[in-house]
């Protein structure tokens, strides 16, 4: 097929990294607003959609999964779901056929990501947790002071892979949070990158996703960043062009861009920062004045 006749990709996938409380969990509920969110919470954040309006938290279905050192259920549990197919999640645990639960006849929520439709947006919240959960597992048997060896590596390599590479090609939306880490490129520069299992790992992490968005607070402001140039110690990119640092942070951009006038609508491509945009204006403001004389 010419390349010409291929349509647009009707879902997005978003990747989502930066510092501890710098708005990640926020700008992704903010989705609610027009969408429905399946919420996978592995860490317990769902007390920051609590600010959101009532009315966004009704589209909100939160599924928690109480990930822990002892109890590694996130990295099994999503390994199942992210293949698509339906299945049965017991409320209380957060595992996929939970025999405990079907024995008491405890709640399960059913789960079926190939049945979703462009009206719902998957939330996996975080990467770092599912990391966390695959290692636990790896080292299950193990003493708490074990140290992983080769094999244990490669081993968090493929489970993350197994992931990742299925929302890569998901038919449904996706948007993945997680932290950041400082790792050295291939050039030798250090960058800050999405933090999913090695370091070898986190510097490729971002190819699995169609956005790379990275969050921080500045001058009291928070700040969304999706273009290649924004910070050349930053790890961030959108294959649609998206800059969302030229306005306010809003993943809406990405997922509705119809909703914003063509004259607010960034540029596919523009990847200057506010403050390049606020100096080229004010340069066009000068010579307007200089031809004014």
């Amino acid at each position: 097929m010419k390349l010409s006749q291929k349509k647009a990709l009707a879902t997005q996938t978003v990747l989502i990294f930066g510092p501890p409380k710098s708005g990640k969990t926020e700008l992704a509920g903010k989705l609610a607003e027009y969408f429905n969110l399946l919420w996978f919470d592995l860490e317990n954040g769902w007390t920051t959609l609590s600010k959101l309006p009532a009315e966004w938290q009704d589209r909100i279905e939160v599924i928690a999964i109480p990930d822990t050192r002892t109890f590694p259920i996130a990295i099994e549990t999503m390994m199942k779901v992210l293949k698509g197919a339906p299945v049965n999640i017991c409320e209380q645990h957060g595992k996929v056929d939970c025999a405990l639960c079907k024995k008491s006849n405890s709640p399960f929520v059913r789960v079926a990501l190939n049945e979703l439709g462009p009206d719902t947006i998957v939330v996996v919240d975080s990467l770092t947790q599912l990391t966390n959960s695959c290692i636990a597992y790896i080292t299950k048997d193990k003493d708490i002071e074990y140290k992983l060896e080769y094999d244990d590596w490669g081993n968090l390599g493929k489970f993350l892979d197994f992931c990742l590479s299925h929302i890569q090609q998901a038919s449904y939306n996706v948007v993945c949070i997680t932290h950041e880490s400082e790792v050295k490129m291939e050039d030798g520069k250090a960058k800050l990158v999405p933090t999913a299992g090695t370091t070898n790992f986190s510097r490729n992490t971002a190819k699995y996703f169609g956005h790379c968005v990275y969050v921080e607070v500045k001058n009291k402001k928070h700040i969304a960043a999706s273009s290649t140039t924004y910070q050349n110690n930053l790890l961030t990119g959108s294959r649609t062009g998206a800059a969302l640092e030229t306005t306010e942070a809003n993943l809406l951009r990405i997922f509705k861009p119809e909703l914003f006038p063509a004259d607010e609508k960034p540029v596919a491509g523009n990847t200057q920062t506010q403050g390049a945009v606020a100096s080229n204006k004010l340069a066009e403001l000068r010579a307007k004045m200089a031809a004014s004389k």
